[in-house]
């Protein structure tokens, strides 16, 4: 199944996806995708019902992202041997964690807000995983049994922020827009292997990203067993899990960043898209 979460900001209601790519209104079946709600056996329930006897959700409604505003946005750093090498970074040892703001929170059509006094702001595709059923000292065998689905997530950075102004990768992270996420929520039946899936990003039509998850140096289902190490993982709780290289910092000779009045495309096989302009905040 494919959920997605309509209506303006802060008035988001749930819905779904059916064949024909029609957007249908659950708010009837369910209050919101959020906590409890993405527990799997509450998902396998409203995969039981009939789309066709769901309201239809008004063409041009803005999506939402795709599940409420998370308990923690947890990310993982440098996942990708590839995207370590063009930032000049050595691969970690095991898997970097840096937090982002849950205030970052967008849609996956919102603007992107390039802060006030950013130089430096960047995109990274990356494959997000939403937590359904808490997870704490977990195995990665028990790791599916703990998955509400997989989406798509742009972790926005401004590496002058990230890099050059002290503290840790929080502070370049967490600008409001920075976490934009969707358009669906799609449940774990519909991957078939969330290290098989292509993703990408484009500016003003330029692929800069193009790569592949079976490139993590650390899989998802490990990334997820070590976290519930560290921290309890609750329903809701989101879980990037690293970009590729060709973001804006590796290109050479001369890195590039995001302007306003940009285009953004990023996506993911099977997980949808997100297109985006760039605005000044």
């Amino acid at each position: 199944m494919k959920f997605i979460r309509f209506g303006e900001p802060g008035s988001e209601r749930p819905g779904m996806v059916d064949s024909e790519g029609h957007h249908r209104d659950l708010s009837e079946h369910i209050f919101d995708l959020a906590g409890e709600a993405l527990a799997p056996d509450v998902l396998a329930r409203l995969a039981e019902i009939d789309p066709a006897e769901l309201p239809l959700v008004p063409d041009g409604t803005r999506l939402g992202p795709a599940v409420a505003r998370p308990g923690k946005i947890v990310c993982i750093g440098l996942n990708y041997a590839d995207h370590a090498a063009e930032t000049g970074a050595t691969p970690p040892k095991e898997p970097m964690i840096f937090m982002k703001a849950t205030s970052a929170w967008s849609g996956p059509n919102d603007p992107i807000r390039i802060p006030r006094g950013s130089e430096k702001t960047d995109w990274e595709v990356e494959l997000a995983v939403v937590i359904g059923r808490r997870a704490k000292y977990i195995s990665e065998a028990e790791v599916p049994d703990h998955i509400a689905g997989y989406a798509v997530m742009n972790d926005v950075s401004e590496r002058a922020f990230q890099k050059e102004r002290g503290g840790q990768f929080t502070k370049g992270k967490s600008a409001d827009s920075f976490a934009p996420f969707g358009p669906w929520l799609v449940t774990p039946d519909e991957v078939a292997d969330p290290q098989a899936l292509s993703l990408w990003a484009e500016i003003d039509g330029h692929r800069y990203q193009d790569g592949t998850t079976a490139d993590m140096i650390t899989p998802v289902f490990d990334v997820i067993a070590h976290l519930s190490q560290f921290m309890t993982l609750e329903p809701g709780d989101v879980i990037a899990t690293g970009t590729p290289a060709g973001v804006g910092l590796g290109v050479k000779p001369d890195p590039v960043f995001l302007k306003p009045g940009q285009a953004v495309r990023i996506g993911i096989e099977g997980l949808g898209e997100q297109e985006m302009q760039t605005v000044a905040d």
